[in-house]
């Protein structure tokens, strides 16, 4: 789900601050006397992949006026072509030139996300287990980042610190152990919180089936250990969810969704994307 606008528009207004400065000394030398004619700009495809963000360009647009029309020509999470138009523009030449390159960079990245992440989904698309994000994103991009995973078919895991209790390896270690951590965030935390522990052992993965907690991640083990692991929670906890995690890529994905875990997260959908080349044209 896209933030709504009162969410947003800070970020935009930031961003647009950022560009701006002072003045684009470059649009208003071409129109000194602040009168700017009506133009119409086109963007175009320059790789195949999966569009996101059409909404938040627009957005960058509007704030600079609202008059303007952005009109998407593709939907949103849908497969573009190299070469083919996915959205037109209507506004004054001063704004199409002054918000060019702040909504062009938004839907480059985001659609590059959405795209490496559509690979993903289809490496596994056939096996159980789901697709999840994480929390490695860019400062200040993080709720973008991951609304452009979802575009591309994964499912959004915490969204931050206070989503829920997730004990990794050093909370685990600043505690003194598991069942010490799970003692002391369940004295505190919210009922409606689930608590997820790491494991990277299979007697770590033994002391979170007693402690019953909602989901155990398997991080970075050998798939033969994951399997162990895998039945041993299954056969005495079958309600608690199991994630994998750990150096996880679209060479290993599908053997590793064949072990039969609920979830596989990986932040290489942010981390190794590549932004997706538009270009904008005024006609």
């Amino acid at each position: 789900m896209l933030l709504p606008n009162i969410v947003l528009d800070p970020s935009i207004e930031s961003w647009l601050r950022e560009d701006i400065g002072r003045g684009d000394r470059t649009t208003d030398g071409l129109f000194p006397d602040g009168k700017s004619p009506q133009g119409e700009a086109v963007w175009i495809a320059k790789a195949d992949g999966v569009v996101a963000g059409l909404s938040i360009a627009a957005r960058v647009f509007h704030l600079l006026d609202p008059a303007t029309q952005f009109d998407p020509l593709v939907d949103e999470g849908s497969t573009c072509q190299s070469g083919q138009k996915i959205a037109k523009i209507t506004s004054s030449l001063a704004t199409l030139l002054m918000g060019e390159r702040v909504a062009l960079n938004l839907v480059m990245r985001l659609s590059g996300i959405s795209s490496l992440t559509k690979q993903y989904v289809r490496a596994i698309e056939h096996l159980p287990p789901q697709l999840v994000d994480t929390r490695k994103t860019t400062p200040g991009l993080r709720l973008l980042e991951k609304y452009a995973t979802r575009i591309g078919g994964a499912v959004n895991h915490r969204l931050g610190l206070d989503d829920a209790v997730m004990l990794k390896d050093n909370h685990i270690a600043a505690a003194g152990g598991i069942t010490e951590a799970v003692k002391r965030v369940r004295a505190v935390m919210p009922f409606t919180s689930l608590v997820e522990v790491e494991t990277e052992t299979i007697e770590q993965v033994k002391e979170a089936i007693e402690l019953d907690v909602n989901v155990i991640m398997l991080d970075n083990m050998p798939r033969e250990i994951m399997q162990e692991a895998i039945d041993l929670i299954r056969s005495h906890r079958p309600q608690i969810e199991i994630e994998a995690s750990g150096n996880i890529t679209l060479e290993t994905i599908g053997n590793i969704a064949q072990l039969g875990m609920d979830y596989i997260s990986t932040s290489a959908m942010v981390t190794r994307s590549t932004w997706l080349d538009i270009s904008m044209r005024i006609s």
